[in-house]
């Protein structure tokens, strides 16, 4: 008896009794079955502790799986000890505490595991309180229905181009914006993820620039992290000066218009943008520079007029139009906009696109978002193609000319682009990683 003990304890992790016995060959269908999905051999769900680092490669969570593995040789090792000692005895009370602490960080690594698991199959975070409680359950309900499937396989994580590093920055000049972002990271739940990778660019003064990219492929982590609002690992050079370095000097030289807009509806025109004029122009301007700045401003955005409506009386066109002169108040080089068109109809985001076309012609820089690129094309010089990888982080799949990139992509239409770059499952061509390694052997030559 005491020998089937102990092979239910290595084999299944459980102990003996019929319904230990049964969830535990419940669980084990279920990682047959996940395994299989995922590109892995079911059998390796038969094997003890390796079964739980196949789990973690299938997670996409390779050093967590490694680390869970470890945990459970050393659990059960623990669990075998416990049954032969007095628990009574110093040596007994050690290993009690021993065990439980093992627990935990099985429990801790479990969790990572999991979650990562859930990110795979496309599903709510909420999934992980089941997979917690009652793995036996659930295991096998997403490895037998049909309806639970995993977004890219074990393969697909390990492809080329998730693994592919350019090795290349762009060249630093000193005019214009220069790029050269190796990485920019979050910490979820202790550990490091990937939002960015690999972008490197230069783009010259006078250029207005189209950023295109899917959900999620890390558009407005781009933009912050150019503009420094949230750094990464990274070196940005506007005009020679590096803006990390000194990003205070530097905050006023860069114009970002978020695409929900702050403003107080009680204002006048006039007023919101004096206020703007005080806190960006320098010190030394006195209330009538400010107010020449502020009138000449209005002028070029066609604000002149309506300088003394409120805010909250405003249309939709106008009140975009104001967001962008707030910005241009101090006279920046750089100029980021965040989806200034939404909730603008076609006449007039045309019209909102023609005047940045005019303040890019000034020779500064304009990057743009916008979820409806084809009706106003022709006033970009370059494109920025953003797509994630097989490891759901945002690389550069293209930058350069417009004409150039239809070529590339062999599509006429940018929103025809953004489609060959998305994952099958969410409407689009699943051709991310092919474009990312082709991107990269056309800069190399």
């Amino acid at each position: 008896m005491e020998i089937l003990e102990i092979l239910l304890l290595i084999f299944l992790n459980t102990e003996l009794s019929p319904f230990s016995i049964g969830r535990s060959l419940l669980y084990l269908v279920g990682l047959f079955f996940i395994f299989r999905k995922c590109g892995v051999q079911g059998w390796w769900a038969l094997i003890p502790w390796a079964r739980d680092y196949k789990l973690g490669v299938c997670a996409g969570r390779e050093p967590e799986g490694r680390g869970l593995c470890i945990l459970s040789f050393l659990t059960t090792i623990a669990s075998l000890v416990a049954r032969y000692i007095d628990p009574q005895s110093n040596f007994g009370l050690f290993m009690s505490f021993v065990a439980f602490f093992l627990l935990l960080l099985d429990l801790f690594y479990q969790i990572r595991v999991y979650l990562g698991l859930i990110e795979v199959f496309g599903r709510e975070k909420w999934w992980i309180l089941p997979w917690v409680l009652a793995e036996a359950l659930v295991a096998p309900l997403w490895g037998l229905l049909p309806q639970f499937k995993p977004l890219w396989t074990v393969q697909q994580i390990q492809s080329e181009a998730a693994n592919f590093f350019s090795g290349s920055k762009a060249k630093v000049l000193d005019n214009g914006l220069t790029v050269n972002l190796e990485e920019r990271t979050a910490t979820e739940f202790f550990k490091k993820k990937y939002l960015l990778r690999d972008i490197h660019m230069y783009i010259q003064p006078g250029h207005m620039v189209l950023l295109l990219g899917g959900s999620g492929a890390g558009k407005t982590t781009y933009l912050n992290a150019v503009n420094g609002y949230e750094k990464a690992k990274a070196e940005v050079v506007l005009n020679g000066t590096n803006m990390y370095k000194h990003y205070k000097e530097m905050q006023y030289d860069i114009g970002f218009v978020p695409q929900l807009d702050l403003m107080r509806g009680s204002d006048s025109v006039f007023r919101t943008l004096m206020d703007a004029a005080s806190l960006r122009l320098p010190k030394d301007f006195s209330k009538a520079d400010r107010q020449a700045r502020v009138e000449e401003v209005m002028k070029i955005f066609g604000l002149t007029p309506v300088k003394d409506n409120l805010v909250v009386k405003l249309s939709g066109g106008q009140r975009k139009r104001l967001s962008i002169a707030m910005e241009f108040i101090s006279n920046p080089s750089l100029f980021i906009l965040d989806e200034p068109d939404s909730g603008l109809d076609g006449v007039m985001a045309r019209e909102l696109f023609q005047q940045l076309r005019k303040i890019a012609d000034q020779g500064k820089i304009i990057i743009v978002i916008t979820h409806t690129p084809d009706r106003v094309i022709d006033l970009f010089d370059d494109v920025i193609v953003l797509a994630k990888d097989a490891k759901r982080t945002g690389r550069l799949a293209y930058f350069g000319p417009i004409e150039e990139a239809r070529t590339f992509f062999g599509k006429e239409k940018m929103e025809e682009i953004v489609k060959s770059v998305n994952r099958e499952e969410e409407g689009g061509e699943g051709r991310a990683d092919e474009f990312i390694l082709k991107y990269a052997e056309v800069q190399h030559g």
